[in-house]
């Protein structure tokens, strides 16, 4: 009877586990154009739950610069939600400025029962965000 309760309690924890590790990684999206500006969005999500996101924007313009936006704090999978949260006395300062608290985005990827031939590439898109950037958002997988 131990083994037996020992068995399901190991298994339940190994499937829960594994859904949370495989969406850490490298996320991001940087278009090209034709007018010489540079966009980048980096989003970091490590297996430890915290996260790291850059925007970097060089604009094609005589009086511009280059500006770079920095978030950090953590992150929270439930199925193929994420939730961000930003502690603003640990993460905010003057580097990272971003507050994500109140962020949610979806994880799109291909179903493991689809048996199709057709790729999807994976991707995170923020649907709710208080940071009128980031909302709509898509950053797909390096």
């Amino acid at each position: 009877m131990k083994n037996l309760l020992l068995s399901l309690f190991l298994v339940s924890y190994l499937s829960l586990s594994a859904q949370t590790e495989s969406y850490a990684g490298t996320y991001g999206i940087s278009p090209e154009n034709e007018t010489g500006h540079v966009l980048k969005w980096t989003l970091s999500l490590k297996a430890d739950g915290t996260f790291l996101y850059n925007f970097y924007r060089k604009l094609n313009c005589n009086s511009c610069t280059q500006e770079n936006f920095y978030g950090k704090g953590t992150w929270k999978a439930e199925k193929n939600l994420i939730s961000f949260s930003t502690d603003e006395k640990d993460d905010i300062d003057d580097v990272h400025t971003m507050n994500f608290n109140n962020t949610k985005a979806r994880i799109n990827r291909k179903s493991p029962r689809d048996i199709s031939n057709r790729t999807t590439k994976e991707s995170i898109i923020f649907y709710s965000s208080e940071l009128f950037t980031i909302k709509g958002l898509e950053l797909f997988k390096m």
